[in-house]
């Protein structure tokens, strides 16, 4: 549990069951957690609740992120992601079914590093998780 990479936060199953496939088959879902709301996202992220025991210095090195879901939605995850000091800086990537310019203009204002529309085509959509994992897991040089 201390060792995650990638925490998905997903609420529709078979949309978090074909990314974990995408990132499996370029060996990139080795340390991921999905979670199904965004409760459970902030939760796992500030060690509370039933993720309390978790070392909360030891944070995922990417968040990939829906917006529409229950309890709490993706941009009040995206803002306390944002407002505190230890998780400011992980890449948060906005993985939706949703293209409308309202929330692709907040989830900028308020820090996302990328806002991705769920492509329909599952050829297209393993592409563009493929592309995320290896960018953002292997590529990019986050900060010490």
């Amino acid at each position: 549990m201390n060792d995650i990479e990638i925490l998905l936060v997903e609420d529709n199953e078979s949309d978090a069951e074909m990314t974990i496939r995408a990132l499996q088959k370029n060996n990139l879902a080795n340390k991921l957690l999905h979670v199904a709301d965004g409760a459970a996202a902030v939760d796992f992220l500030f060690a509370k609740g039933e993720y309390e025991s978790r070392k909360d210095e030891k944070l995922p090195k990417l968040i990939l992120l829906d917006l529409k879901m229950p309890r709490l939605n993706g941009i009040q995850v995206l803002q306390k992601i944002r407002a505190d000091e230890r998780t400011k800086r992980i890449p948060v990537v906005v993985l939706t079914s949703y293209k409308e310019d309202p929330d692709i203009k907040n989830c900028y204002d308020m820090g996302a590093n990328s806002y991705v529309v769920k492509p329909v085509l599952f050829d297209e959509f393993q592409t563009a998780i493929s592309s995320l994992g290896h960018f953002w897991l292997t590529i990019n040089q986050p900060p010490q």
